[in-house]
């Protein structure tokens, strides 16, 4: 569906831009203008006891809110610029706000990039966890006062301290997940790799569904560069959460970053890139980069023809 606006531009349009072409705003001042609306509304939301699907899809309002101020904008700019070129003062500008159409991706996915780039807001709440289990957190205060001042020294980086806090947690409740879980973060961030497997693994013996340690035993074995380990972790995950992306990416960042296979990376990429997209989940900004460098990569290895034919199996038309 599409909506209509005719303009009559004679002395000031609809933002008021100079008739002066180099007054006029920049298309990247446009696109900072509507992302910067975008972020104070993703600002907004409440993540408290959503999953990650239900903040993707608040985010996604947001941006789609903003999409079609964004596109009017930039078609008004235009506009204004064939009128001073052509002298023609009446335009019609078209406004596209079908959102499944190409038109309306390309500004949502402008500000999508935007955004990923330069919303501190955004990042902070795609990183928001899945909701708490009912296994997660412990029903004893003493253990969730030592896990509370583990947290606090963790935010402020000091690990030593907060391990202390997390192993006197676990003394109190042994049954507590989530002092599982920050110990396999603190651990990891201290480099004790092994001993952070070791507390993942014990949280996944209290809780087997536990999210965090199925998606923090991957990486742990990347820093031990075990990365055939890393990807038979990721694919623990997924029996589980079948249709989670961070199993496809991860996997494909694997074979980018580590085992130099660009077609398997590319493969598992593109299935990133499309679950994402489904979720209307910003990281799908992030499958979109690394296919693009293996794009560069591919083309001048000769290997065009492969690339594309691995996105046409993926239904993806590359741009």
């Amino acid at each position: 569906m599409k909506s209509f606006l005719s303009f009559l531009l004679l002395f000031f349009s609809l933002f008021a831009f100079s008739q002066i072409s180099e007054l006029l705003p920049s298309e990247k001042e446009l696109l900072k203008t509507s992302s910067n609306q975008a972020c104070l509304c993703i600002d907004s939301i409440n993540i408290n006891n959503k999953t990650s699907l239900q903040v993707s899809t608040d985010i996604s309002n947001c941006i789609e809110k903003q999409a079609t101020a964004y596109q009017m904008t930039i078609k008004i700019l235009k506009s204004q610029k064939e009128v001073e070129k052509t002298g023609n003062k009446k335009v019609n500008i078209e406004i596209n706000t079908n959102q499944n159409s190409n038109e309306f991706k390309k500004y949502y996915y402008e500000l999508e990039r935007e955004l990923r780039s330069n919303c501190v807001s955004l990042n902070d709440k795609i990183n928001t966890n899945e909701k708490k289990s009912h296994h997660s957190v412990s029903e004893n205060d003493k253990a969730l006062d030592f896990y509370n001042l583990g947290i606090k020294e963790n935010e402020s980086k000091n690990h030593k301290r907060a391990l202390e806090y997390f192993q006197k947690a676990v003394k109190e409740d042994h049954d507590f997940p989530f002092a599982w879980d920050n110990i396999g973060f603190t651990n990891r961030a201290l480099g004790n790799y092994n001993d952070a497997l070791k507390a993942y693994q014990t949280s996944l013996q209290i809780d087997p569904t536990g999210k965090m340690p199925l998606q923090n035993i991957p990486i742990v074995y990347i820093y031990k560069k075990e990365y055939q380990k890393a990807v038979d972790a990721y694919l623990d995950l997924k029996k589980i959460y079948l249709d989670d992306p961070e199993v496809d990416y991860g996997i494909g960042v694997i074979y980018y970053d580590h085992l130099k296979d660009n077609q398997k990376a590319l493969d598992y990429m593109c299935k990133a890139y499309n679950k994402y997209t489904e979720m209307k989940s910003p990281y799908r900004t992030d499958a979109e980069s690394i296919i693009r460098n293996i794009y560069q990569i591919m083309s001048k290895e000769g290997k065009k023809d492969d690339f594309l034919k691995i996105l046409k199996n993926n239904n993806i038309n590359f741009e």
